[in-house]
Parts: structure tokens; C-alpha cells; sequence
């Protein structure tokens, strides 16, 4: 018997700590390897924390909302593998860890070395990775209890299986993996194995239903509040032609998808202005301390996401002014994804320097968002429309149809003036008017 000690896992170089939202095991439970025990949060993500061994749950050491650092021992798990309490690792080799076991043949090579020179040693080293390689790949692919029960839930062949990439130990298929191949797979994935952790709802009779407010939804409340707060919220409206960004949007979509693989959306183009507009004024990359004005070098552009169950992420293109097109459509794809199925981490949605809202994809002509602390500035953009448009010309006026869409421009009073706010947002829309049909990817 051994005691496994599991602690909260380095999640991103500046988070230090997370809160505990939810168990999910009782001391006394039986625990499978890869199968979670605790559910925490930063932030706005949440995540959950495995157990790399099967064994039994004998101690928590934290309570629900309780912070807990990085490194801190959460939870003791009773196990039939020998583990060091210092080091987390088997003392001895096992058919589970490769890793492990290719360690412990290179530390004793490592005195072999010392004791019967480097030629012979190095020849016992490479044997000994021969036998390690050989014997793993001969095993067959581990799966957990849980897994397997949902596979068969979900009526998953043997074959399929093998086909999931496992993120877990030594590649294992976790909880998290099967769900996401199975939400791939159909839009209706079983809500039975999380129905426990779902928000309460309360029929009050004639009065409707009461239903809690989820963590995230709580989360974002305060935030919003609190912005309101320390925020003097002012707005600027700027009109856009986009005519001429849609049509070369048109004629270059197919050949920029076979080129990069990627789907060209508007928002990658709206963030080459929005980045542009940001060189011409710094200020709004910009957050206030006290009295002093902290102004960023990095231009970290956050585009907030909407959610399956109505709340709102914000991931951040961390450095976006480094990148050409194709690395800011990849990255807003790729950041979109993730976000919709749980996946980012919790540095991907920090140290943001200006957001971007798209209001115009649920079809709002414009908005007024709430500044994201503690930046100073958030810029919403409503949905393109066709519209009767004077055009003026050398010959004279005359009224044609253009596609054109509202910039809603939110800023910090305490330090950007309405003159700024609003060159800020008209630059934008200049450079969308401006956009040059021959441009290249």
C-alpha cells in the first residue's frame, strides 16, 4: 500500500492559485486512473484535476471555495503502487509508466558509466531502451471504468476507440477526451455524466421557475458590476462601408481555405484595423494605476466568445500585432473552438490589452459593452447590412446599395477624452473603407 498525493497542477506561468468549486468523490470512494477528483477554477475556466493512479480517496484537504496555490496538495489517495510523498513517483517499474520506468534504467546506466566506462554503459543504455519500447508497445491501450462506460453508453466500438487521442497519462483516453470526440462526433452528446454539477431550478409555482446562477454567470456579474463602477463609460458611433472588404472577402475566401485550411471570417480583417488604429493611439492600449497610466508595448487583443449556455468568454490573441492575417485567422479559429468545447487554458484568457466584440453575429445592428478591467476601451461591431447609400461622385450624386455596418466605440473617461475615443473609432473605419482589393495573404 501507498499513499498518492495529489496537487493542484502549474496551469500557466501567472497563475499562482485557483479556487475548488466542486468534489467530485467522497473520502472512502474508489478511484480509476484518469478519473477526476475535483473541479476548480481561475478565473473564468474551469477544469478538473486527475487522479494518475487508481487507488481510494482517505483525505481531502480543502473545502469547496477554498484557494489552493499551485503545488498544494489537495487530496490523499490510498494506492496499491509504491509512491515516494516527495517526488509523486513509482519507486519501481510498472507496465503503466514508460516514462518512470526508462528513468529509473537511465539512472542506474548513469553508474555504470562511472564504474565500466562510457562504451560499455552506453550500449546497456540503448538495450534498455530497446526492452522498454518493445514491452510498452506490446501492451495493450489502458482505458478506465469511466471511459469504458461511456463508450458503451455511447455505443463505441473497439476499433473507434483506439482511433481517440488520449491527453492523459502516458497517452490514456480521459474523461474529457471521449466527451470531446463524441461532441465532434454529434451535436448531442449524453448529459447524464455531468447532471450532478448543473445549476439548481426551483419551481415557485405561480411565480415562474428559480434557477441559480451558475459560477461563470456569477463571475461575470460581479465583473460587470464592478467595471460599471470603477469606469467612467462614455461611447462613440462611427457607420462603416464595408462594400469593399466584403467583396474581396468574396473572391478570395475558397482560394485562402485550400491555401490555409482555415474558414475566413470578418473577425481576423476587423482586428487588422482595430491593431492598426492601436499603433496610431497607444493610449487606448492602456490600463490606469492610480494616478499613472500604464501603458502596454504588447498588444493583446481579447475577442469575446459566446458560450453554449448563454455566458461569455474572453479569449486573448496574446502579441497580435506580430502576426499577418493567416496567423490572426488561425488564431481566432483555433481560440473560438477551444472556447465553445472548454478547452483553453487559463493564461489563454488573461493580460489582455483591448477587446473586440461581435455583436453583429446575433444580428444587434450595435451595442454598448461593458469595458473588460482593466483595460480602457472595448470596441463592439454590428452585424453588415445592405443599405441605400448616397455615393458621390465627379458627375454628381446619386443613391447605389452599400454593405455597412456600426462601430461602437466604450472607453475610460478618467483618461480618454471624447476626441480621442472617437479619431480612435473613425481611424478603424477608415481603414475597413479603405480596404485595398488587391490585398495579399
Amino acid at each position: 500500500m501507498g499513499k498518492y498525493f495529489l496537487k493542484l497542477p502549474k496551469m500557466g506561468e501567472s497563475v499562482a492559485e485557483a479556487t475548488l468549486i466542486t468534489w467530485l468523490k467522497e473520502v472512502g470512494d474508489n478511484i480509476e486512473a484518469d478519473e477526476s477528483i475535483v473541479e476548480i477554477a481561475t478565473d473564468k475556466v474551469d477544469s478538473d484535476v486527475p487522479s494518475e493512479f487508481s487507488g481510494k480517496l482517505i483525505e481531502k484537504r480543502f473545502n469547496i471555495d477554498d484557494l489552493v496555490k499551485v503545488g498544494e496538495v489537495i487530496a490523499v489517495i490510498e494506492t496499491d503502487e509504491v509512491l515516494d510523498e516527495k517526488t509523486e513517483q513509482i519507486e519501481v517499474p510498472n507496465e503503466s509508466s514508460k516514462s518512470i520506468s526508462e528513468e529509473l534504467v537511465l539512472n542506474d546506466s548513469e553508474s555504470i558509466i562511472e564504474s565500466q566506462g562510457t562504451l560499455e554503459a552506453s550500449k546497456l543504455i540503448d538495450k534498455a531502451k530497446s526492452i522498454i519500447n518493445t514491452s510498452f508497445s506490446k501492451t495493450k491501450r489502458f482505458y478506465s471504468p469511466l471511459v469504458k462506460s461511456i463508450a458503451k453508453k455511447e455505443n463505441l466500438s473497439d476499433v473507434e476507440l483506439k482511433t481517440i487521442s488520449g491527453t492523459g497519462k502516458d497517452g490514456r483516453v480521459t474523461k474529457k477526451d471521449i466527451l470531446k470526440y463524441l461532441s465532434l462526433k454529434s451535436p448531442i452528446v449524453s448529459d447524464s455524466i455531468n447532471s450532478s454539477q448543473k445549476p439548481f431550478s426551483e419551481d415557485v409555482g405561480s411565480k415562474g421557475q428559480l434557477i441559480e446562477m451558475s459560477r461563470m454567470g456569477k463571475l461575470i456579474a460581479n465583473h460587470m458590476v464592478e467595471s460599471k463602477k470603477i469606469s467612467a463609460h462614455v461611447q462613440s458611433f462611427v457607420e462603416v462601408d464595408v462594400t469593399n472588404l466584403w467583396e474581396w472577402r468574396e473572391n478570395i475566401k475558397e482560394s485562402f481555405f485550400n491555401q490555409t485550411q482555415e474558414k475566413l471570417t470578418f473577425t481576423p480583417l476587423f482586428m487588422l484595423a482595430v491593431i492598426k488604429a492601436l499603433r496610431d493611439f497607444p493610449i487606448l492600449n492602456s490600463s490606469l494605476q492610480g494616478e499613472s497610466i500604464l501603458q502596454k508595448r504588447d498588444i493583446n487583443i481579447g475577442m469575446a466568445t459566446s458560450l453554449s449556455d448563454g455566458n461569455l468568454i474572453v479569449p486573448v490573441i496574446k502579441n497580435a500585432d506580430h502576426l499577418n492575417l493567416i496567423g490572426l485567422t488561425k488564431a481566432v479559429n483555433d481560440l473560438s473552438y477551444r472556447a465553445r468545447n472548454n478547452q483553453l487554458l487559463p493564461e489563454e484568457v488573461q493580460n489582455g490589452t483591448y477587446t473586440v466584440t461581435n455583436v453583429g453575429n446575433f444580428g444587434s445592428i450595435m451595442g454598448t459593452p461593458i469595458i473588460n478591467q482593466p483595460q480602457v476601451g472595448i470596441l463592439a461591431i454590428g452585424v453588415i447590412r445592405k443599405m441605400p447609400s448616397v455615393i458621390e461622385t465627379s458627375k454628381g450624386d446619386y443613391i447605389g446599395i452599400r454593405k455597412k455596418l456600426i462601430l461602437s466605440h466604450t472607453y475610460d473617461h478618467r483618461i480618454i477624452n471624447g476626441a480621442i475615443g472617437g479619431q480612435f473609432a473613425k481611424n478603424i473605419a477608415n481603414y475597413l473603407e479603405e480596404w485595398d482589393l488587391n490585398f495579399s495573404f
